[in-house]
């Protein structure tokens, strides 16, 4: 089992930076791929970024891309997700989650194994 907690949301006006981190526990021995996922009111959880073990390959949503930036520190088992130039759009509950397959770098919800309770992002305009 992986235990996951996020952290670092809260309301900001568009234009502004929030900076989310994923803290992993449990059994986190494994060269895992972690991954953020958003959810907002009324859709589907949807891809954000996700990022391998090594850091060597990282994926962005095009909606993100240019603006956040997916990074983990595994000697701390936490992952980060740096976003910049909010938009009223980003606004959701941002989960993260753990892919224990080791296999590609994969971007659907359901590929993952493990997940945290989320944490809210709103952007005002």
């Amino acid at each position: 089992q992986v235990q996951l907690v996020e952290s670092g949301g809260g309301l900001v006006q568009a234009g502004d930076s929030l900076r989310l981190s994923c803290a992993a526990s449990g059994r986190t021995r494994g060269f895992y791929t972690m991954g953020w996922f958003r959810q907002a009111p009324g859709k589907e959880r949807e891809f954000v970024a996700a990022i391998t073990w090594s850091g060597g390959s990282i994926s962005y949503a095009d909606s993100v891309k240019g603006r956040f930036t997916i990074s983990r520190d595994n000697a701390k088992n936490t992952m980060y997700l740096q976003m910049n130039s909010l938009k009223t759009e980003d606004t959701a509950v941002y989960y993260c989650a753990v892919d224990i397959s080791m296999v590609v770098l994969r971007t659907t919800p359901g590929e993952y194994d493990y997940w945290g309770q989320g944490t809210q992002v709103t952007v005002s305009s």
